[in-house]
């Protein structure tokens, strides 16, 4: 990462935001060809007795076989569940997931392993929080930044909502893993990443509109990850080491970002409750699922032009519009209207953040991950709903404006 671990820590201790920053329960995050061998020791050093690995078939095959050699050679006790997919060949984060990983976990079992994607981290994180015992991270791609946070997305009875659990105790990453990982992984990773760019914007307009609690601390460490994000373009694009290692480090980054105020406040905005509703809307489809980062990278400059082009002329409007019926509301937007013009303004342009998407071998139009236009025109409308206690710009179009 840019800043490590234990920088990240101290700056925590010092930041004055005068919001409480959750402890940060990761002991140990390696990134690097050793990962599993240092993960065993890791293991032995913690004197944990059974390990239970959660994974399924590709994951397994990424990355589980190789770990499970490397703890038979040490002697390390564990089991395997694999997590069935459905009726599509997708694993889902949801009750019938989670049950079987339940079930399948022994009682005295006192760590969990996620050996694998957002998906298997989601369905990890529930259930060792539930089991009352400490899970371990090994990403198999370099896919969301969800690896470190609290957070499990979960899909409930058909509805999305994230539910908070908890972090990993340690995170161990095998760089030659990563490297392996399809290139739509990849471009889904960056796609997460590029997501801040909205994202962030959304949670300062809801400090300034909702006053919802804003860290700078948390702020700076999102935005410098997307920065290496968007220096290393060319490095990413390429697949090798380097990007790879530069992607991970930023995601990581990110989701520690996260855990420090204990919400997804930093790294999820309106892009990403235009996916979650897609993939709801999929579910209940029966269609295969699209990559959770795919969508959010496609989904942003669409953020951002419609808040250029609805917020930006609605500012130049503001003296001649009637007030609404919500007049505290409206009054704090007449406030705050010149630093809204200004962060508005100041968003990577729309054609800009398509390039991107297109140089790493992501999608840029909805049409190409199969969502069609009444589904889009339905969500503008109604994924604000997703997270109701969120104010992001495309609650007060919604809600007070349109």
């Amino acid at each position: 990462m840019k800043q490590s671990l234990e920088e990240i820590i101290s700056l925590a201790g010092q930041c004055r935001c005068g919001h409480c920053h959750d402890d940060i329960p990761i002991e140990r995050m390696v990134v690097g060809r050793d990962a599993f061998e240092q993960l065993a020791a890791y293991l032995r050093q913690k004197q944990y007795r059974k390990a239970a690995l959660v994974a399924d078939e590709r994951t397994l095959a990424a990355a589980g076989q190789s770990l499970c050699d490397k703890l038979e050679n040490e002697s390390i006790r564990y089991t395997v569940c694999l997590v069935q997919p459905d009726e599509n060949g997708d694993v889902i984060a949801d009750e019938r997931s989670i049950v079987q990983v339940l079930l399948e976990t022994p009682n005295d079992a006192d760590v969990m392993i996620a050996v694998g994607a957002g998906t298997i981290h989601d369905i990890t994180r529930f259930s060792s929080y539930k089991m009352k015992i400490p899970f371990i991270s090994v990403p198999t791609a370099p896919s969301v930044d969800g690896f470190t946070s609290m957070g499990a997305p979960l899909i409930v009875l058909g509805v999305k909502k994230t539910i908070q659990a908890q972090a990993p105790v340690a995170v161990f990453t095998h760089t030659d893993v990563l490297c392996q990982a399809p290139k739509a992984m990849v471009a889904a990773g960056f796609g997460d990443m590029v997501a801040k760019y909205t994202s962030l914007a959304d949670w300062q307009f809801a400090h300034w509109m909702a006053d919802e609690p804003h860290c700078p601390l948390v702020h700076q460490l999102t935005e410098q990850a997307l920065k290496a994000c968007v220096d290393h373009i060319e490095d990413i694009a390429a697949g090798g080491e380097r990007g790879i290692r530069v992607l991970m480090d930023a995601l990581l980054q990110s989701g520690i970002a996260m855990l420090l105020i204990g919400q997804s406040y930093s790294a999820s905005g309106a892009e990403h409750h235009l996916s979650h509703y897609w993939e709801m809307e999929f579910l209940r489809q029966n269609k295969r699922q699209v990559l959770h980062g795919a969508k959010v990278g496609m989904s942003t400059p669409m953020v951002i032009e419609r808040y250029q082009q609805v917020l930006l002329p609605l500012l130049d409007e503001l003296e001649k519009r009637p007030e609404p019926m919500d007049e505290a509301v409206w009054r704090r937007f007449k406030e705050n209207a010149a630093v809204i013009r200004a962060q508005l303004e100041s968003l990577q342009s729309p054609e800009r953040v398509r390039a991107m998407m297109e140089k790493v071998g992501g999608a840029v139009a909805p049409e190409q991950l199969g969502i069609d236009p009444p589904l889009v025109e339905r969500s503008w409308r109604e994924a604000h709903h997703l997270r109701p206690n969120r104010f992001t710009m495309l609650h007060f179009l919604n809600e007070f404006v349109l």
